[in-house]
C-alpha cells in the first residue's frame, strides 16, 4: 500500500472494518490534522470527525446521537474533544490532554472574544465569538465530566498527558477517577511523533483487546537497553518499535533492594521507552519462571522463554535482533 506520509507508518490490521470517531478540540474541526494522521495510520478503518458546534449543549447532542448511529468501536478525544469523549459512555476512548476543565482553561488562556477556525469546516463559517456567559456553559458542561463512571468504565478509558503540555494539566484530576493514566513526551498539540509513539501504542492494546488477539511475548531485561552511561543502546529504542508492531512487550528489571533502585529503573523506561512501558514492566528475580516466547538477556537464564542472548556472537547488537524477528515474521 502505498504511503501518504513518509513519517507515518501504516497499520491496515489494526481496527479494520471497525469504526473510529475522534473528537477534535477548540476552534477545530473534522479537517484536522490529527483527523488523516489516524486516516494514513489506520487505512481500513472507517473514521468518523464531524465539525462540533461551539456551543457544548449542541456539541454534546450531537456527539451523543453521532454514537448512537454509527456505535463506533473507539473514540479519541484531543483537549476539549478529551473533555466531551469523556462523557461518552460505553465506548472504548483515548483522551489525549483532555481539557477536564475547559471554562477555566478558555478563561486562564484569553479565548474570550473574537475567534478564529483553525481548521476549515463544512458549514463554511470562518469566525466566531467567545463571551463570558459561553465561557459559562462551557464551565457548566464540564461539572458534568466523571458522573457516568462505574468499573466497567474505568477500565475502557485511557488518558494520555504531554509532559510539556503548558496549556492544559488535568492529569491528577483524571486520576482521581480513572486508573489509566500516563503521561507521554510532547505538548499539547500532537505532532507525528507524539502519535506514532504514544498514541498508536494505546490504540494496537485496545485493538487486541477486542478481537481477543493474542501476541507472542517478548521479554526484554532492562540491562540490554542501555550502556554504563544509561543511554539507549544503539538501535534499541528503533528496534523496540519494530518489535511493538507484532509482538507483545515486556520489561524486566531485578527487584529492587532500595525504593531508589526501583525509581531509578522506572526513570530510565519512562525516558527512552515512555508508553510501551506502562503496565508492561516487572521486577522480578526469578527470570526463569516468565512465561512467554522469547527473554532477550544478558546471561544465560533456564526458563520457558527461548532465550536471545544480547551480547553473543548471533546477538550482538540490537539490530542482529531486528534481522532475527524480522526473518522470524511475528513468530
Amino acid at each position: 500500500m502505498e504511503q501518504i506520509n513518509p513519517y507515518i507508518k501504516q497499520f491496515p490490521e489494526l481496527f479494520k472494518c471497525k469504526k473510529v470517531m475522534y473528537v477534535h478540540g477548540f476552534a477545530s474541526s473534522g479537517q484536522s490534522g490529527t483527523v488523516r494522521r489516524i486516516r494514513e495510520v489506520l487505512p481500513n478503518a472507517e473514521v468518523i470527525a464531524p465539525d462540533l458546534p461551539i456551543r457544548p449543549e449542541e456539541a454534546m447532542a450531537l456527539l451523543r446521537d453521532t454514537c448512537s448511529r454509527e456505535k463506533p468501536d473507539l473514540i479519541i478525544g484531543t483537549s476539549m474533544g478529551g473533555m466531551y469523549a469523556e462523557m461518552l459512555y460505553g465506548y472504548d476512548r483515548i483522551l489525549v490532554n483532555p481539557a477536564l476543565q475547559m471554562g477555566d482553561t478558555m478563561k486562564d488562556h484569553g479565548m474570550i472574544g473574537a475567534q478564529h477556525f483553525q481548521n476549515p469546516r463544512q458549514d463554511g463559517v470562518q469566525d466566531f465569538m467567545v463571551t463570558k456567559a459561553l465561557v459559562k456553559e462551557y464551565k457548566e458542561m464540564t461539572e458534568q465530566c466523571f458522573a457516568g463512571i462505574n468499573d466497567e468504565e474505568r477500565q475502557r478509558v485511557w488518558g494520555l498527558f504531554g509532559d510539556e503540555d503548558t496549556t492544559v494539566n488535568t492529569y491528577d484530576l483524571f486520576r482521581e477517577h480513572y486508573p489509566k493514566a500516563i503521561r507521554f513526551h510532547g505538548e499539547h498539540r500532537m505532532n507525528d511523533q507524539s502519535f506514532m509513539h504514544s498514541v498508536v501504542p494505546v490504540i494496537r492494546w485496545i485493538d487486541d483487546r477486542q478481537e481477543g488477539r493474542e501476541r507472542p511475548i517478548i521479554y526484554i531485561n532492562v540491562a540490554t537497553l542501555f550502556d554504563k552511561w544509561q543511554k539507549p543502546m544503539s538501535s534499541a529504542q528503533k528496534t523496540i518499535r519494530m518489535l511493538l508492531e507484532t509482538y507483545q512487550l515486556f520489561f524486566v528489571a531485578p527487584a529492587p533492594v532500595e525504593i531508589e533502585q526501583y525509581a531509578w529503573t522506572l526513570k530510565l523506561l519512562y525516558d527512552y521507552i515512555n508508553v510501551p512501558a506502562y503496565g508492561h514492566t516487572i521486577f522480578t528475580n526469578q527470570k526463569h519462571l516468565l512465561y512467554g516466547d522469547y527473554l532477550i538477556d544478558t546471561e544465560k537464564t533456564d526458563g520457558m522463554a527461548t532465550l536471545i542472548r544480547f551480547g553473543s556472537d548471533t546477538f550482538k547488537t540490537w539490530d542482529d535482533i531486528a534481522v532475527y524477528f524480522e526473518r522470524l515474521g511475528g513468530q
